[in-house]
């Protein structure tokens, strides 16, 4: 047994979680869903490759047009 184990010791950040989750039995599956709303997408591959070809590389200097110095 370790001496730093402290038997049947919850933080207070545990103890609310377990009681919000207690009182709210759907919390879980209601931010799976709004994780899947924003987060888990779907990639076109074929898009993401076809706009990655079609960028066009910066200026050094973004404020300068190509004319003032040549």
């Amino acid at each position: 047994m370790s001496i730093f184990r402290r038997p049947d010791y919850t933080s207070d950040a545990t103890q609310f979680i377990e009681q919000l989750k207690a009182g709210k039995p759907g919390l879980e599956q209601s931010q799976r869903l709004g994780r899947s709303l924003l987060w888990d997408k779907q990639i076109d591959r074929e898009f993401q490759a076809r706009a990655e070809a079609a960028r066009v590389p910066q200026q050094p200097y973004v404020y300068q047009t190509g004319s003032d110095f040549a």
